[in-house]
């Protein structure tokens, strides 16, 4: 008959646990999250509020997507109001550790619409004009102002991935939602 080695409870204090990873120590630090809140709370109130001060032209913006119908006007002027509002808003709660993960899942929502249509315009241009995809440069409507393609589709991947690092994680960090609402969890 063969022998069974007893089953080892990990909870059990002489079972050492396995030693961390590179990767889950830098995880530890928090820094990844910290480093996420930050840059996407920066970026995003910073081309909200570019957007906000400018809605005409960012209304002349959207209309060169044609993702929106443009009769009645009254969408793409809602659309020019409030998605900047939005993206301050968002990033503001990013920045100050507020309601995080809704503010992550936002972002993420808005970048990956930003990034598709980004694409999308970016493949009808090279399709109207032959040129090679990585010369294709034009005004994404991000408040940046004439940006090339392979250095926007990149730059929106990194801040996806940004944003998948603040909706993933778990981690608290220090933020001002125990003033503002002590016993809600975060959502």
């Amino acid at each position: 008959m063969e022998q069974r080695t007893p089953r080892r409870d990990r909870n059990d204090p002489a079972v050492a646990p396995a030693p961390l990873g590179w990767l889950q120590r830098i995880g530890q630090t928090r820094v990844p999250l910290l480093v996420a809140h930050a840059v996407l709370g920066v970026v995003f109130i910073e081309m909200g509020a570019h957007k906000w001060m400018d809605p005409m032209e960012f209304l002349k913006q959207l209309r060169q997507y044609h993702l929106l119908p443009e009769s009645p006007p009254y969408w793409m002027n809602l659309t020019a109001i409030v998605l900047p509002a939005l993206e301050v808003v968002c990033g503001l709660a990013l920045l100050c550790g507020l309601w995080v993960r809704s503010a992550g899942a936002m972002a993420l929502g808005m970048l990956v619409v930003f990034t598709v249509a980004v694409t999308i315009r970016a493949v009808g241009v090279y399709h109207d004009t032959g040129q090679p995809f990585c010369s294709i440069a034009f005004d994404c409507g991000c408040g940046a102002g004439v940006i090339a393609i392979c250095k926007k589709v990149p730059e929106n991947v990194g801040l996806i991935i940004l944003s998948l690092i603040v909706v993933a994680s778990r981690t608290p960090l220090a933020s001002l939602k125990p003033l503002v609402s002590p016993s809600a969890p975060d959502g």
